[in-house]
């Protein structure tokens, strides 16, 4: 017996920064979707075309989904629908336009793809349809910050870690081959999730997340510097000239703005949604010169290489892992949005859990300080963090109190025992 039409037509969008494993969550809701009779439209480049209101861009960048558009899709890395950075509540009459435009094509449904911006735009369309659009979430970031049950990854995740744990062993090869020090910044706007991953991994020598300065306040780049500083200085003490650092670009929103405009090249601007443009900041060019400024006042030649890895990770094939995964929360998507019953009545971020669902309503998302999603941040006091941090060549309290030890830094400092203790020690602490 054929299956009785769905009243009401399913829109997929993805926003915000790409992610391995975008193109699987767009086939499994589609295969899903048309399974159940329904006509699936994907919305090119997120809300940008949405937002305006203009009925024929929109239409233009609209593109009706079938099963042989999309059933080998999930091995490819990027996004057939491409994406982008609009925020619906920023834009005059955007949430309003929205809400106008998916009315006209008897829209009904709608799958999101993205991290906190994309669901906070969202959840703001939700509001102002009234129930007529029932929205579910899917949540993705390669920075694995958002608050999913059970410590749940984000999709595109692991890929990154993955890709980003090949490409750190590469540099310390090379960088044993060629003695000398890498800088590789990693994403992480909020929390140092993949930095660490990646470090930790890879074996890198150190990584520096924003997480270890504590939650809030502003961070001092000399103290991340002197970071650096010592552990270059340790490894010369332990016998090697060579080493990578792994760091978080969300060190560099933490600087203080008007320390950071002070440095000459850099600019302080913001997108949409009010975040720093961290592409604008290069946190790796500025701790590489002065390191090297620190060691040439010495009289010592430095030579560090920085490089961003960040974009290198966001459009690779996902690995099976994602693959598997985006599957999975595709599927559920679409069976939310046509589920019965209380617990599939509100719009919801969708999760899975060994192959089970568990929707998580969108007011449950948010921070009531911020009023926006919430941020899962890397917990410090973790057995994993501390594992972490024993394997990273950073000055400890121990090296302090090993007289021979604390010698040889020093001396590689160009200081006295003492004042190397004075200048130094507060990072041992």
């Amino acid at each position: 017996m054929a299956r009785s039409k769905i009243k009401g037509n399913i829109g997929i969008l993805v926003g915000g920064g790409p992610a391995p494993g975008l193109n699987g969550v767009i086939a499994a809701v589609t295969i899903e979707a048309r399974r159940n009779q329904m006509t699936v439209y994907g919305l090119l480049d997120g809300y940008k075309w949405l937002v305006k209101g203009e009925e024929e861009s929109f239409m233009a960048h609209i593109r009706e989904l079938r099963i042989s558009d999309v059933s080998r899709i999930h091995y490819d890395g990027g996004s057939i629908l491409r994406t982008s950075r609009t925020n619906p509540a920023k834009v005059p009459n955007g949430v309003e336009n929205s809400v106008k435009l998916l009315r006209k094509l008897n829209i009904r449904y709608m799958v999101t793809i993205g991290g906190d911006d994309t669901a906070y735009g969202a959840m703001e369309i939700a509001r102002l349809a009234k129930g007529d659009i029932k929205f579910a979430h899917v949540p993705k970031t390669i920075d694995n910050d958002l608050p999913l049950p059970h410590n749940l990854p984000t999709f595109g995740y692991q890929t990154a870690r993955d890709v980003g744990a090949t490409l750190v062993k590469n540099l310390m090869e090379d960088a044993r081959t060629m003695d000398r020090w890498y800088i590789a910044v990693a994403m992480g706007r909020h929390a140092g999730h993949l930095a660490l991953g990646i470090a930790k991994s890879a074996g890198a020598t150190l990584a520096i997340i924003a997480e270890e300065f504590g939650e809030e306040g502003y961070i001092s780049l000399d103290q991340v510097c002197d970071i650096v500083e010592t552990s270059v200085l340790k490894r010369r003490a332990m016998g090697h000239n060579h080493g990578v650092l792994v760091i978080a670009e969300g060190v560099a929103e933490r600087l203080s703005p008007e320390e950071l405009k002070q440095i000459p090249g850099v600019i302080v601007d913001y997108d949409a949604f009010g975040n720093i443009l961290l592409s604008e900041i290069e946190l790796g060019k500025i701790i590489k010169l002065k390191i090297e400024s620190r060691f040439s006042a010495r009289g010592e030649k430095m030579n560090m290489v920085e490089i961003n890895i960040g974009y290198v990770l966001r459009c690779a094939d996902p690995i099976p892992f994602d693959q598997e995964y985006t599957r999975d929360l595709g599927y559920q998507a679409v069976r939310y949005l046509l589920g019965n019953g209380t617990r599939f009545r509100r719009n919801a971020m969708i999760c899975v859990d060994n192959g089970k669902l568990h929707p998580l309503p969108f007011e449950k998302m948010i921070d009531q300080k911020t009023m926006k999603t919430s941020i899962r941040y890397v917990d410090t006091k973790s057995d994993s963090y501390v594992v972490a941090r024993t394997y990273m060549v950073r000055l400890e309290n121990r090296d302090l109190l090993d007289k021979e030890f604390l010698k040889k830094i020093s001396q590689m400092s160009r200081m006295t025992e003492e004042e190397f203790i004075n200048r130094y020690g507060y990072l041992a602490k």
